[in-house]
C-alpha cells in the first residue's frame, strides 16, 4: 500500500467511525414526500420548463460549445440575463455554468490585494472558497454581527472592502439585515455581496428575492449572486450587478473566462422557470406557508426562506432520524460536520410550492414524532 492509499483508507475509517461518511445514490424511492431537495417552486418537471429547455437545446445544441468569450454565448443567455436583472431590480446580469463558479468569480475578481473581505461565519462553502482564493485579506465575523462588520470596516487599512453575506442562510434559514449592511457599506465606502441562492424565487411578493423585495438602493453598492439550481430548477448561476462590475467579471473572472458556457438547455429551463414564476407569483407565498408549518412541527423559528433545520445530538442520531422519517414516508436530509458552520449535526428540511395540504399534514405528524422524547 502506498502512502496515499494509506492516508485515504485511514481518513475513510475515521469518517465511518464518526458517522460522517457520505455516499452517492441514484435510488429515488417512489411515494416519499420530498422535504430534502432544492426544487423550491416545484418546477423541475413543469411542462413549460421542460419545453423551454428542449427548445433551447434544439436551437443551440446540447452544450454551449465553447467559453462564453469564444463562441459559447447564445441568445438564450442574453434573454436569461435580461430576465434575472429585471427580477432582481439590478441594471445587469451575467450567467455562469454553476452557482459555485459565480461566487468564486465575484470574490476573486473583486477581492484583490487592496481589498478587505468581511465574511459572515455562516457563509456557504462557495463564498468561503472564493474568499480563500482571492488575494485580499479575509476577516471572518460572527454570524449576523453588525457591530463586528462595522468595526472591521472602520478599522481597515485597505482602500476597498467587500462585505459578504447570504440573504437567507442555507443551514439555519435565518436572514441578513440587508438594509443595515447596505447603510454600513455606504458609510464606509465598501461593496455588499449578497448570495440570494435561497432567497430568489421564495422571498418577496413576486419571488424577486430578499434584496429586491426590500427595494435596496443604490445598486452601485450591491452585487447579488444566485444559483439556478434551486428555485429555477436547473443548473447554473448568475451575478446581478452594475454594467461596470459585469464588464470587470467578463474580463477578469477566471471561472467565467476559462469555462464552457452554461448549456443552452439549462439556460432555457431557467428562463422557463422565470416565466412560470412571473405568471404564478403565488408559488413563492406557498413555499413560505409550507416552511412555516414545517418549522412549527420541528419547534424551530420560522425561516426567512424555504430552508430550515433542527439540531440533533450527533451525526448518528441525525442519520437515524432520517431513516425513521423515510420509513414513515417522508424524505428529509441532514447536515453533519463539516457541512454545518457551528459543528452541530442537524436535520435539514426544505419546503416546496407543490406540497399539498395532505402531504404537509402527514409530514408534520412524522416530524413531531421525531422530536418527541
Amino acid at each position: 500500500m502506498n502512502s496515499f492509499e494509506h492516508h485515504l483508507r485511514s481518513a475513510a475509517e475515521r469518517r465511518e467511525a464518526a458517522g460522517l461518511t457520505r455516499r452517492l445514490s441514484s435510488d429515488h424511492p417512489t411515494g416519499l414526500i420530498d422535504l430534502a431537495g432544492n426544487d423550491y417552486l416545484s418546477l423541475r418537471t413543469h411542462p413549460r420548463v421542460l419545453e423551454a429547455s428542449a427548445d433551447a437545446a434544439r436551437q443551440h445544441g446540447a452544450g454551449a460549445g465553447a467559453s462564453r468569450l469564444v463562441t459559447g454565448t447564445w441568445p438564450v443567455h442574453d434573454q436569461l440575463e435580461s430576465a434575472l436583472a429585471e427580477l432582481s431590480n439590478m441594471p445587469a446580469a451575467l450567467v455562469f455554468s454553476t452557482g459555485y463558479h459565480v461566487n468564486l468569480s465575484v470574490l476573486t475578481a473583486l477581492g484583490d490585494a487592496d481589498c478587505l473581505i468581511i465574511s459572515d461565519a455562516h457563509n456557504h462553502a462557495s463564498l468561503i472558497d472564493g474568499a480563500r482564493l482571492a488575494r485580499g485579506v479575509v476577516s471572518v465575523v460572527p454570524h449576523l454581527d453588525l457591530d463586528a462588520v462595522e468595526h472591521a470596516l472602520r478599522t481597515r487599512t485597505q482602500p476597498r472592502a467587500l462585505v459578504v453575506v447570504e440573504s437567507v442562510f442555507s443551514v439555519l434559514g435565518d436572514a441578513s439585515d440587508l438594509p443595515a449592511l447596505l447603510a454600513l457599506v455606504e458609510e464606509h465606502d465598501a461593496l455588499l455581496v449578497v448570495d440570494e441562492a435561497h432567497g430568489m424565487g421564495v422571498c418577496g411578493e413576486h419571488g424577486e428575492g430578499l434584496t429586491a423585495s426590500l427595494a435596496l438602493t443604490p445598486s452601485d453598492r450591491l452585487v447579488i449572486t444566485t444559483s439556478l439550481s434551486k428555485s429555477f430548477a436547473t443548473g447554473g448561476g448568475a451575478a446581478m450587478c452594475t454594467p461596470l462590475v459585469r464588464e470587470h467579471l467578463v474580463n477578469t473572472a477566471r471561472p467565467f473566462i476559462f469555462d464552457t458556457g452554461l448549456a443552452p438547455a439549462c439556460a432555457g429551463a431557467a428562463l422557463g422557470a422565470y416565466e412560470v414564476l412571473r405568471d404564478e407569483p403565488e408559488r413563492a407565498a406557498r413555499v413560505r406557508i409550507a416552511a412555516a408549518r414545517l418549522a412549527d412541527a420541528l419547534e424551530v423559528p420560522t425561516p426567512a426562506g424555504a430552508v430550515l433545520s433542527a439540531p440533533m445530538l450527533g451525526p448518528q442520531e441525525a442519520l437515524a432520524a432520517v431513516q425513521r422519517a423515510a420509513e414513515a414516508g417522508v424524505r428529509i436530509g441532514c447536515f453533519r460536520p463539516p457541512s454545518t458552520p457551528d459543528g452541530t449535526s442537524r436535520l435539514r428540511l426544505t419546503a416546496h410550492a407543490g406540497l399539498t395540504d395532505a402531504e404537509l399534514d402527514h409530514a408534520t405528524t412524522v416530524l413531531n414524532e421525531l422530536i418527541t422524547p
